[in-house]
């Protein structure tokens, strides 16, 4: 099933307030949609006829009715004055003939106006710019007395070919009005969609233990026999603190006299470590969270090279680097604020580990809902959504390894830790679930890095690298191919262990190795 599927009537719910329709049209997005009326339809062109249009709005009259036309209502009205009465729009009809277009601007409070213009499309048929001036507006009534346009107006209404039966159909993209400023950007818009599944589990298999190919319980406690925050739970790698039980991951905390490791603690939970880091990508986490207070359920991540005696990755001698250097993103947690309310954070050496960088959304009923927390990581910044509908974003603008560590692998976490910062438990409490439907990461195919030991075969040096890299390998090298983290091209060798990387900027890249039917991806850091 695909991940937004399941959400796709909440989105179409809120996309009216989220993403709210105004000028400039571009139809770049699935929000400038037209309404065709008396026998015409609208739909979106994606691959446009010209390469300086990639998308716009394609337009058809079938012809049976003279008054066919189409009309989308703003979310923002316009507001015309004296200094601001001239339209745009690009229009592109497939066949080189004589045309005109009808523009009519309505508002229930105001009076509709409108201007017609004719034009000619040349031969070839191209894209041409229409303009339509409304200091010769006239009253859209009797269409001929002229009108003060100064106002708001909410709707606006084309009419292709006005007047004439004539079936066609035609492209239109780039709807303004001249002194009209764009929206502003919108902070929290994702920059790179990563599209490829690279690593997941549904929990499909057999109900009981976890997969261990893909997860780690992490139990060993902490120097001084407490993990952090003053939880109160011990970690297990029992089956009545996570299991597999009807396609689901079951995390439960319960409360029970535990002793291990020589320490008798009255709560029992899980926590999981994921067997799968990675640098730059989406992560798509459904998941039901357990109700109580005191409870406090997690889905986060930490740089890989955290050196936390009894994590996965330090076990496997990846720990060289302290929190919270390392880096930590928290994609979803649950009771360091009002019920309901699920947070997200950064901690980093700029806030001494502490969460100045972090936002809150409050949902209905988190303990019987599932809902998919999610957080895409680019180069450039992290974004955090829910339900797909992103809600706040970190984009520090000068990174930095104190503001922005986030350069390297970081690995999924999964718990659910008991009081601390969540607060005192309550008396009544015995035990809760946190119930998740499946863990999804997304890349681009040429960042995904691949499971084949790379240095058995191939050896990438010097690596940080700043004028020369090479490859060294007992086989043939016949591509080498250097790859931006957008997942760009940026530099082609063929027959040659060796590139030049003179003049590449400083960052993470992707270095695509070919020998034969092999293809490896290696990271590769230019320092220069």
């Amino acid at each position: 099933m695909s991940r937004r599927l399941t959400y796709i009537l909440f989105f179409l719910c809120t996309a009216q307030v989220l993403f709210s329709q105004q000028l400039p049209l571009d139809f770049s997005d699935n929000n400038d949609v037209f309404i065709g009326f008396s026998g015409s339809d609208f739909a979106f062109r994606t691959v446009a006829p010209s390469s300086d249009v990639n998308r716009g709005g394609q337009f058809n009259n079938n012809g049976l009715n003279a008054s066919q036309g189409f009309y989308i209502d703003l979310a923002q009205p316009i507001t015309i004055n004296s200094d601001n009465k001239l339209f745009t729009l690009k229009f592109y009809a497939f066949d080189p003939l004589d045309h005109n277009i009808l523009l009519k601007l309505e508002d229930d409070n105001n009076t509709d106006v409108q201007v017609k213009v004719n034009f000619s499309v040349p031969s070839p048929s191209d894209w041409i710019t229409v303009n339509f001036d409304f200091s010769d507006a006239v009253d859209s009534s009797d269409g001929t007395s002229p009108v003060d346009i100064a106002g708001n107006y909410s709707r606006i209404t084309l009419f292709i070919d006005e007047g004439l039966s004539a079936a066609g159909t035609y492209i239109i993209d780039d709807i303004s009005n001249g002194d009209t400023p764009p929206p502003p950007p919108n902070p929290n818009e994702i920059d790179v969609e990563y599209t490829d599944l690279v690593w997941f589990d549904e929990f499909d298999g057999t109900n009981g233990a976890i997969d261990s190919n893909k997860w780690f319980h992490q139990t060993q406690l902490p120097a001084g026999g407490n993990w952090f925050n003053g939880e109160e739970q011990h970690y297990t790698n029992r089956t009545e603190n996570s299991r597999v039980e009807n396609g689901f991951l079951i995390i439960t905390a319960k409360k029970e006299s535990f002793t291990d490791q020589g320490y008798t603690k009255q709560y029992t939970s899980a926590r999981l470590n994921s067997k799968f880091a990675f640098t730059y990508g989406r992560v798509d986490v459904r998941a039901r969270l357990p109700f109580g207070q005191g409870t406090w359920p997690a889905i986060w991540t930490l740089g890989k090279n955290i050196n936390e005696d009894g994590a996965y990755w330090d076990n496997e001698g990846f720990g060289s680097t302290s929190w919270p250097a390392c880096g930590e993103i928290d994609i979803m947690e649950h009771g360091l604020h009002a019920l309901n309310e699920v947070s997200v954070a950064l901690h980093t050496p700029s806030s001494f580990g502490a969460t100045i960088n972090t936002e809150t959304q409050l949902l209905a009923d988190v303990a019987n809902d599932f809902h998919v927390y999610s957080m895409n990581w680019s180069p450039d910044k992290i974004v955090f959504l829910i339900d797909d509908i992103p809600f706040y974003s970190y984009n520090p603008s000068d990174k930095n390894a104190s503001n922005w560590p986030f350069t390297q692998d970081q690995y999924l976490l999964l718990n659910i830790a008991m009081g601390g910062v969540a607060g005192s438990i309550d008396s009544s409490f015995t035990e809760s679930s946190m119930t998740i439907d499946y863990v999804r990461v997304y890349q681009n195919s040429v960042l995904n890095t691949s499971v084949y030991d790379i240095n058995t075969k191939f050896k990438v040096y010097p690596n940080p690298a700043t004028s020369l890299v090479s490859v060294s390998s007992l086989l043939p090298i016949d591509r080498l191919q250097l790859y931006n983290t957008l997942g760009q091209l940026v530099i082609e060798t063929f027959g040659t262990s060796s590139m030049d990387i003179t003049f590449m900027k400083k960052g993470v890249y992707i270095l695509k190795i070919t020998s034969g039917n092999l293809v490896i991806n290696e990271k590769l850091l230019i320092n220069q």
